[in-house]
């Protein structure tokens, strides 16, 4: 196959797009002064995401990592402590469990849609397990049935990793509502963004109440300056909650978008039989943060799409492989993803001429190798 002979622009594998009230809503609060973390902006997006993904409480934080670890400290992990969580995740899903003390205990993932394997969990299971921590990665939601019967059994809190996952849904319920609390961020790259940001949400006012102490160094509402133990400084500023306000507004676009990209995608390269697509769960529905496919010769094939001006991104490192967490333990199925795995430009702003060229790029490649 002989590529066209275009020019195109180099092609991101992300990007933020405006839905419309972003520039409007920050002006506003930078006009009336409200640009820390007070005034009404702040509510108003917790409210509006609490809405969004069908639970009772939402509470603002400053990044995801810090969302995740509120909500590992707000269930009560403590130093020495086993959190079981999949070995293919970023890496902040594990930093979030060592900040606090605790043993991030790794399971392997499924074959096909890359989670959390629900088959693999109760064997990794102690007396020093005290949290199963779930991610619903690039956006694919995890067997939620599977992880909440688990988590009932055997009365251990159950925590959503859902950074890359906002709109999602399991069996017709949006993920983030089935955990006891469940953690989003608002980064630069994900579904809707603040530039940093993040969100904890649940249906527990306890669990709630906890993680807003926590957030505001450990300060008593009902006592101004009053600390009673060490906490952190994890808030929102009224800016951020602004222009994700605006970001909200329009998000169903945006995963709309993202739908259609990974379709285009898998309907322009589903024949060849060496890729090998993330695939979600039955009776569930993906946002497809990162279209992301399994193919021979990872490295070659992304300096190829690199030199047609086309950005990509490998599969994260599996955590156990990390130096802070290096085991000897064998995981089959997330090392293997993980040395074959690669994201597509799966930008919301992408438009269909640029989604073909990626195509006939990675046809070119397979006809050649």
């Amino acid at each position: 196959m002989t590529l066209q002979k275009e020019v195109h622009e180099f092609i991101p594998i992300a990007d933020t797009i405006l839905c419309g009230n972003e520039e409007k809503y920050v002006t506003e609060a930078i006009r009336t002064k409200w640009v820390s973390s007070k005034g009404p902006f702040v509510k108003r997006f917790e409210d509006a995401f609490a809405q969004f993904v069908g639970t009772r409480y939402a509470t603002s934080v400053s990044n995801g990592t810090a969302a995740l670890h509120l909500a590992y400290h707000a269930v009560g992990i403590q130093k020495d402590d086993e959190v079981l969580m999949p070995n293919l995740s970023f890496i902040a899903t594990a930093n979030a469990a060592a900040y606090l003390g605790a043993k991030p205990v790794f399971v392997d993932v499924d074959p096909k849609t890359w989670n959390l394997d629900p088959k693999k969990i109760e064997e990794k299971i102690t007396d020093k397990t005290k949290a199963i921590v779930c991610v619903h990665l690039y956006g694919a939601p995890c067997d939620m049935s599977a992880l909440t019967k688990i988590a009932k059994t055997h009365q251990l809190p159950l925590i959503e990793d859902a950074a890359e996952a906002h709109g999602a849904r399991f069996e017709g319920k949006t993920v983030g509502g089935f955990g006891d609390l469940s953690a989003f961020s608002f980064f630069g790259n994900k579904i809707i963004t603040t530039g940093e940001g993040g969100m904890v949400v649940s249906n527990n006012s306890q669990l709630i109440d906890r993680v807003n102490f926590l957030k505001n160094h450990g300060m008593i509402p009902e006592q101004q300056y009053w600390h009673p133990e060490i906490a952190f400084n994890y808030r929102m500023t009224a800016l951020q909650a602004g222009f994700g306000l605006g970001q909200l507004e329009g998000i169903q676009k945006i995963i709309q978008q993202k739908k259609e990209v990974y379709k285009a995608y898998l309907n322009g390269l589903s024949d060849i039989s060496s890729i090998e697509f993330q695939q979600s769960p039955k009776n569930s529905e993906s946002v497809w943060w990162m279209t992301t496919i399994k193919v021979p010769h990872r490295d070659s094939f992304m300096n190829v799409l690199k030199r047609h001006g086309i950005d990509s991104r490998r599969v994260f490192y599996p955590l156990s492989q990390l130096p802070p967490y290096h085991s000897s333990e064998s995981f089959p199925v997330s090392e293997e993803i993980s040395s074959s795995g690669v994201s597509l430009p799966s930008g919301a702003g992408i438009t269909r001429a640029q989604i073909d060229y990626v195509i006939q790029v990675v046809r070119n490649f397979f006809s050649q190798n």
